[in-house]
């Protein structure tokens, strides 16, 4: 591992700015959650606030300040990147098990009196979790302020809204029409008995109307808010953010243009007679607020939600074409890897740059589609690290020195026609027995669920048990959910499905054409990760009989899972010709794409066991 000094953390000063405010205010804490007014995962820098005041970077987590104390809530997968990023900062780290836990309200319960006002930015507040934070106050009498945004008052130079461009996902990879995909949301607000419906996640509205942007980095969206009803579409976005052409097209199919900040006083004007559907889990509390109290309000999951997440023919045509492309990047980057290992410098950033330009010269690639996690050896162990210039670990340097261990690679892009998700392991040296045991054991679980057959409609965490059996029987495990669904062009993360420990609901049904990420792994703390990971397409196999119509699992991903790391002892012979079999496909679907070094590369890492 290398490390530079780190510099004094800017988190008191900042942490002091805000408990000024909230003294002046008269308020006994700020809860500050890692979301936007569009609750989205990956959020602009106007919105990190959780990051300024805390110095946690990860992904998800909330933070908690009082004029005393201050905690950041996150989940096992980031414990050792927090201690580490809250270090000299004052802000305690609270352990909690799940992304989904309320520990938080627990501590609020705990640590403010009755009487005591918290506030929290209504703009930023999800619709399900104000109602969890409101039940939890209100049982010990402390009083919740949501017309507060604290954070603005105490953040010298905010960053504005994002003012990136908007543009159009054109035919051919954008397979149905916006007209259609709107009648498809107008035919659910119909069996929802709704006239209006407003939507604010931003996938679902790039979806809908066949837009994409980049407001945020990953995923190709773009801030803004929809209004639908039987006859037009009102798309609340930034000034300038569309052109007139663009525009123009967008009115062609009935959605006209307003400015960004007029979404709640449009919402504020809908007659009594209007019905009103809103996802819970896609809506703040404060969009809510600005309905009218006469308005009727369904609320039901977007009906763009369940339609995005069901690929069609031509999308997963796209998505196939998207994999082959990935994989030819894949194998060039490994075959110079390896080629290089002893004669360059190579680093866990040199490991992000390279494999980055490899994917940026393929046909259709836009960008990443999440920050790639390039581990070694115990920097693998934390299954959402991130090597930074200031801590990362070398593998390779110019004078013949290469470390040994193991190499996780965590990986993924956005191509015109599919969003990519790629984890896998490679030895450097010789791995140890316990590697290759707990290497084989992961692949057997990613194997199992490959594998599975399932009835059409079975709720996606079902299958969480599939992934970790082959561990369990181990006593082995790992802390975070077996998969996520996953975008066409959009999220690389999407729902509904979860294979996951979550508390299955009916929205978590599998149908045909969703994507799902398979991807058990296993992680000793301060020595290795290991993870594989491949995407896989819900399919229809054999025709409906009286026990009805059944799914399997399409493997989508194509790139060698390394064989050197395996003991054989561990594999089942089903279990070998699984592996052979996905191997020869992977050959097969990717050697016209190579040539030279990866070619070779790609025939030796394809070989049968």
């Amino acid at each position: 591992m290398t490390t530079t000094p780190a510099p004094t953390s800017p988190v008191p000063e900042r942490l002091a700015l805000l408990r000024a405010r909230l003294q002046h205010h008269g308020l006994a804490a700020v809860l500050v959650p890692s979301a936007d007014p569009h609750l989205s995962e990956y959020l602009p820098e106007r919105w990190q606030g959780r990051v300024r005041f805390s110095g946690f970077t990860g992904s998800m987590g909330t933070l908690v300040v009082t004029p005393t104390r201050a905690a950041v809530f996150a989940d096992s997968r980031y414990w050792t990147q927090a201690e580490a990023e809250l270090a000299g900062t004052t802000v305690e780290l609270v352990k909690i098990p799940t992304g989904a836990a309320t520990h938080h309200l627990d501590w609020i319960a705990q640590t403010l009196s009755q009487g005591e006002v918290l506030a929290v930015d209504a703009a930023v507040l999800g619709l399900a979790a104000a109602k969890q934070l409101g039940d939890a106050l209100s049982a010990r009498g402390i009083v919740l302020r949501t017309d507060l945004d604290v954070l603005d008052e105490a953040w010298p130079g905010r960053p504005d809204l994002p003012a990136a461009p908007v543009y159009e996902h054109r035919a051919p990879h954008a397979a149905v029409s916006r007209a259609d995909k709107l009648a498809a949301v107008r035919a659910g607000m119909a069996r929802a008995g709704a006239d209006h419906h407003l939507v604010s996640t931003v996938d679902d509205i790039a979806w809908t109307t066949n837009l994409r942007g980049a407001d945020v980095d990953y995923n190709p969206v773009f801030l803004a808010h929809l209004l639908i009803d039987e006859q037009a579409a009102t798309l609340f976005v930034g000034t300038g953010k569309i052109d007139a052409d663009l525009q123009a097209r967008l009115a062609a199919d009935g959605v006209v243009l307003a400015d960004y900040a007029d979404a709640r006083a449009v919402l504020a004007s809908l007659p009594d007679s209007a019905t009103l559907l809103v996802d819970p889990k896609r809506i703040t509390l404060g969009l809510r607020q600005a309905v009218p109290a006469g308005v009727r309000v369904v609320e039901a999951t977007n009906p763009s939600t369940f339609a995005k997440s069901r690929k069609t023919a031509a999308e997963a045509a796209f998505v196939r074409e998207a994999m082959e492309v990935d994989g030819a990047a894949m194998c060039a980057f490994y075959a110079w890897f390896e080629s290089a290992l002893g004669r360059e410098a190579i680093s866990e950033l040199t490991i992000d740059e390279r494999l980055t330009e490899a994917r940026a010269r393929q046909p259709g690639f836009v960008s990443l589609s999440f920050p790639t996690i390039a581990g070694f050896n115990a920097n693998g162990a934390m299954p959402h690290y991130r090597a930074t210039p200031e801590s990362f670990a070398w593998i390779s340097t110019p004078d013949g020195l290469v470390a040994e261990g193991l190499l996780l690679i965590d990986s993924g892009a956005q191509y015109l026609g599919g969003t990519t998700d790629i984890t896998r392991v490679w030895p450097i040296g010789t791995p140890s027995a316990a590697q290759r045991s707990d290497y084989t054991h992961v692949l057997k679980g990613t194997i199992n669920l490959s594998r599975a057959r399932f009835p059409l409609g079975t709720l996606s965490p079902h299958l969480d048990t599939l992934a970790r059996a082959p561990l369990w029987e181990a006593g082995l495990d790992f802390g975070h959910g077996t998969g996520h669904g996953v975008g066409y062009f959009l999220n690389v993360h999407e729902g509904p499905q979860s294979i996951s420990r979550a508390v299955p609901d009916a929205s978590m049904a599998m149908w045909p054409g969703m994507i799902t990420s398979i991807e058990p792994g296993l992680y000793r703390d301060g020595r290795w990760g290991i993870r594989i990971e491949n995407l896989g397409l819900n399919v229809s196999v054999g025709a409906p009989d009286e026990f009805g119509e059944y799914l399997a699992f399409e493997t989508l991903t194509l790139c060698p899972i390394d064989t050197r790391c395996l003991d054989h002892g561990l594999l089942r012979d089903d279990e070998r010709q699984w592996l052979n079999g996905y191997h020869a496909e992977v050959r097969r679907r990717l050697a016209p794409r190579l040539s030279g070094a990866a070619l070779d590369w790609l025939v030796a890492r394809t070989e049968s066991v």
